[in-house]
């Protein structure tokens, strides 16, 4: 826009480019870091640039972490029988704030989506092969999304493990098909942990 400095439509540009984030809501915090003051501003941009620099993968499950590994894969009072496929670390925050699921995760990193040129090999399928031959998994849970590609990816997963002597099991309908685990409620959620299927 020619009427604003060119610092001011650089930040209204980046933050319009965060999800949800339009360009009047990004000009309001644009406004909003100009008139907080100068110390607010700043700490705002240490933090991104201390999470950009410090969190990563964690190397068994990748979840996110600070160190190796994630607090629940370091958490040694976790079930390490019990193993829950999600597609990403958002899902992981919505199954803890449950407190239902007391096992460890695999985060895949996605789902397959044949459209967006996603197969398994852009998923982490085979560090999640390794994980089962390597570690004392008594149980499977399958809990992508319950949308078209979160399914295609459990019915993948349910082939490639069904010569496994693993119990694969899939969260319990209920949840709304089409949706995103992320923004299911906690009892929804409970729920279908609790009513889950053999797959």
């Amino acid at each position: 826009m020619a009427n604003l400095a060119f610092p001011i439509e650089r930040v209204i540009e980046e933050l319009s480019k965060l999800p949800s984030v339009g360009r009047k809501t990004a000009q309001r915090l644009a406004f909003h870091l100009l008139r907080a003051p100068v110390e607010d501003a700043l700490a705002l941009s240490t933090t991104i640039r201390e999470l950009r620099e410090r969190i990563r993968d964690c190397e068994r499950c990748f979840n996110l972490a600070e160190d190796p590994l994630c607090p629940i894969c370091a958490d040694p009072g976790r079930d390490a029988g019990l193993l829950c496929i999600v597609e990403g670390p958002t899902n992981i925050l919505a199954f803890e704030r449950t407190s239902a699921f007391r096992g460890l995760y695999h985060v895949l990193g996605g789902a397959l989506s044949p459209l967006r040129d996603i197969g398994p090999e852009q998923l982490h399928i085979q560090p999640l092969i390794d994980r089962l031959e390597s570690e004392s998994i008594r149980e499977v849970v399958l809990a992508t999304n319950p949308n078209v590609e979160g399914e295609a990816t459990a019915v993948y997963l349910a082939r490639l493990l069904a010569s496994r002597e693993i119990v694969v099991s899939r969260l319990a309908q209920g949840l709304p098909a089409g949706s995103e685990l992320e923004y299911t409620d906690d009892l929804t959620l409970r729920r279908a942990f609790e009513g889950r299927n053999r797959f």
